[in-house]
């Protein structure tokens, strides 16, 4: 694959990792961050250029990469004057990382076809371990032409990216991640402190159900450090909060039920309420452990 002139906006515990993915793939990269000193030391680690405003980095990219917080950041820093589409050549790409709504996703479509620009939403699944390993899920909507494009630079930090429709599939395909996360986490919350409670070698329960139908990644991934009581390696519970409030408001614009999920949501404010907006989603456990 020859080599691109991106841009990559946001550079958190996902963007960071991401866009260092871009850079030893060969392709020529400039960041940007709110925080300038991020992008700094990103510069310092993979070479590449920074700017001062997202419409800068911008600025002759073939692909301009976004990952960043909530609907109203991706506002900011994809619209305005100093926005990136304000600074983005015809023809070019603005793919958004975010997990946002699919609502922003079709208001962000609308405005790069209008100036002449491809959109793709894309959100991701796969946590910071799997932005650091180039191990994510890439979930994508918009159109089935500008996909082709984007996809082969998206995948060197995906062990899978799939089309999902026009644009918003991509954010809704997310929305159902977060949806089934819930659930699982839950579950599997319940079942390490019936474990526990019944006198049972948790490790060895957890290690044994973990090879058959119980199986999912929570369980593989968390279940050591929920038996341990440790909480701070994965996505937090603030972050988890946000999503599924995109998942409540879109199922209300829909007609659909959700009644598991919205109780799973007050569970996580009452875990906020405990102090653990930072713990991460398997701290529901928390809850059960300790009244």
């Amino acid at each position: 694959m020859t080599g691109k002139t991106v841009a990559f906006l946001g550079l958190g515990v996902m963007g960071f990792p991401m866009a260092g993915h871009l850079a030893k793939a060969g392709h020529k990269v400039t960041v940007y961050n709110r925080t300038a000193a991020k992008s700094g030391d990103w510069v310092k680690k993979h070479g590449g250029a920074s700017a001062a405003t997202p419409a800068k980095a911008a600025a002759g990219s073939d692909i301009v990469f976004m990952c960043v917080g909530n609907d109203d950041d991706l506002r900011a820093v994809a619209l305005g004057a100093d926005g990136a589409l304000a600074g983005m050549k015809k023809g070019a790409i603005l793919v958004d990382h975010t997990t946002a709504s699919a609502e922003a996703a079709r208001e962000l479509e609308a405005a790069a076809k209008k100036t002449g620009f491809g959109f793709l939403d894309a959100p991701v699944s796969g946590g910071q371990a799997g932005a650091e390993n180039g191990q994510l899920t890439i979930m994508v909507g918009g159109e089935a032409a500008t996909y082709a494009t984007a996809e082969p630079v998206m995948k060197v930090y995906a062990k899978a990216c799939t089309h999902m429709g026009p644009a918003g599939a991509g954010q809704l395909t997310k929305m159902v991640n977060q949806i089934c996360i819930a659930g699982l986490v839950q579950g599997l919350s319940e079942a390490v402190n019936f474990a526990m409670k019944a006198g049972l070698d948790t490790d060895k329960v957890l290690a044994t159900i973990s090879k058959g139908a119980a199986q999912s990644w929570q369980m593989e991934n968390r279940w050591k450090t929920m038996t341990q009581g440790k909480f701070e390696f994965g996505f937090a519970v603030d972050w988890m909060r946000k999503d599924l409030a995109i998942c409540l408001a879109e199922a209300k614009r829909n007609k659909a039920r959700l009644p598991g999920t919205a109780l799973i949501d007050q569970f996580y404010a009452q875990v906020q309420a405990r102090g653990g907006n930072r713990w991460d989603t398997s701290s529901l456990l928390h809850l059960l452990m300790k009244d």
